[in-house]
């Protein structure tokens, strides 16, 4: 038995709205505000952080030892964010797209400057419209380097952990893409699809545009690493395949370097490492805090177990699901995971009998076979029926467009929904924290 163990840190974008549900660019009036409850309180300001483009706010926790822990600090934080804003009159809008059209005011730092300019202003833009959440699963302290990207002076230990967890995450990614789909409005329109997937991800062989549909080097999901050293070359291959992008776009370098470009630096990837000693999951849509808490418990069991029963996780040849086999936890080849498997996610979501299968699989590796029996988080991605649910269902069932474009009345009524449901959710926490 492996008593390893990751700290766990949690970021969560959230648009910002006025009180009739339009976008708000007060995000700097919001933050400071948010900073000041911080500081008296004693916790640190950073956790409330602003985003390239002013209607975007990012809250942040603090490392945390487990799941419970982060918990707790997640909604802390967030009722902060409520509080400040309410003071000021605004909401925060948690799903993953505002589902109106959008006129985003970029913020005037030189980075942001350079991916416009490097990725194109209507492209680039797409970022601005989708709001994700980010999961840091941390390593041994010293496994990462800034310079190379895995420390030479690591320990085998480390290396090892670090090549299962990054593995682990890349077979995790279409399962949380399905499972955290919340907004299915872009722009006033109805797909579908998993809108923020392929308006941020994007894909050129599938035809959605997004931010990185040309750029997957530094955009989509990478595949399996079969050795540290293969992901070294995983991080350089990145790296030189923006700068590449810069030059074609007669961006300069030194704009890149002058910004505080470097290794690790480079990467929008739904799985990347992070220069904070972490592997970074950025593959969900930014959802209700129900959501996001359960998500993270299915993403923490699933790890814990890997590293508790010493499990390899290696991909397997023409394997669809999650199986353990000995020592190895066999996941779907990446061909099946990045392509059938995602376009599935994308398209039919839980519709999908591969989807089903798929999330089965990784369902009962985390909690067993009778995990509906017994609490997890199961239970947030089930009806009482048994079939899988998701926000973006659930939004669908109450706000499903009589037309073809959304009404700006439909689309305010919307969100003044979402962000009364996040409120009372946060709320209904309170109480069962203080019984």
């Amino acid at each position: 038995m492996n008593s390893a163990r990751c700290s766990l840190g949690l970021e969560q974008e959230f648009f910002l709205v006025d009180a009739q549900g339009m976008l708000s660019n007060k995000a700097d009036l919001l933050l400071q505000l948010c900073q000041n409850i911080a500081k008296s309180q004693g916790r640190p300001p950073e956790c409330f952080k602003p985003e390239f483009v002013k209607s975007v706010v990012e809250i942040n926790t603090v490392p945390c030892r487990d799941a419970e822990e982060l918990s707790q600090d997640y909604l802390d934080v967030l009722r902060i964010a409520l509080c400040a804003a309410r003071e000021l009159n605004l909401q925060l809008y948690p799903l993953s797209t505002y589902p109106l059209h959008t006129l985003p005011v970029m913020r005037d730092q030189l980075n942001y400057h350079v991916q416009l300019r490097t990725i194109g202003l209507e492209r680039f833009y797409n970022a601005a419209k989708c709001a994700g959440v980010h999961l840091h699963l941390g390593l041994p302290p010293g496994t990462i380097n800034q310079r190379t990207g895995i420390s030479y002076k690591s320990t085998p230990e480390a290396r090892s952990m670090l090549l299962n967890i990054y593995n682990l995450a890349t077979a995790l990614d279409t399962a949380l893409i399905t499972l955290s789909r919340a907004s299915p409005f872009y722009e006033g329109r109805v797909s579908g699809m998993a809108v923020r997937t392929m308006h941020y991800r994007g894909s050129e062989y599938y035809g959605w545009e997004g931010v990185y549909t040309h750029l997957q080097a530094v955009g989509g999901l990478s595949p399996y690493a079969s050795s540290i050293e293969k992901l070294v070359e995983q991080q350089f291959y990145r790296y030189y395949s923006w700068l590449e992008a810069m030059d074609r776009a007669g961006v300069e370098r030194r704009l890149f370097l002058d910004s505080g470009g470097e290794l690790l630096k480079v990467g929008w990837n739904p799985v990347r490492i992070n220069k904070l000693g972490t592997v970074e999951l950025r593959s969900m849509d930014s959802n209700y805090p129900a959501v996001v808490l359960a998500l993270v418990n299915l993403i923490v069991s699933v790890v814990n177990r890997v590293l508790a029963d010493n499990l390899t996780v290696r991909p397997g040849s023409g394997a669809t699901q999650f199986e353990v086999q000995g020592t190895k936890l066999i996941v779907p080849e990446f061909n099946y995971l990045n392509g059938e498997l995602l376009y599935n996610a994308v398209t039919e979501g839980i519709d999908s009998h591969q989807i089903r299968n798929y999330l089965n699989s990784i369902f009962e590796f985390a909690y067993g076979k009778n995990q509906w029996q017994a609490p997890s988080a199961s239970a947030q991605f089930r009806t009482a029926n048994g079939e899988y649910r998701t926000t973006e269902a659930e939004i669908l069932q109450q706000f499903a467009p009589t037309t073809e474009q959304l009404s700006s009345e439909d689309g305010l009524n919307l969100v003044q929904h979402c962000c009364e449901q996040m409120e009372k959710q946060v709320l209904r926490y309170q109480h069962l924290s203080v019984s």
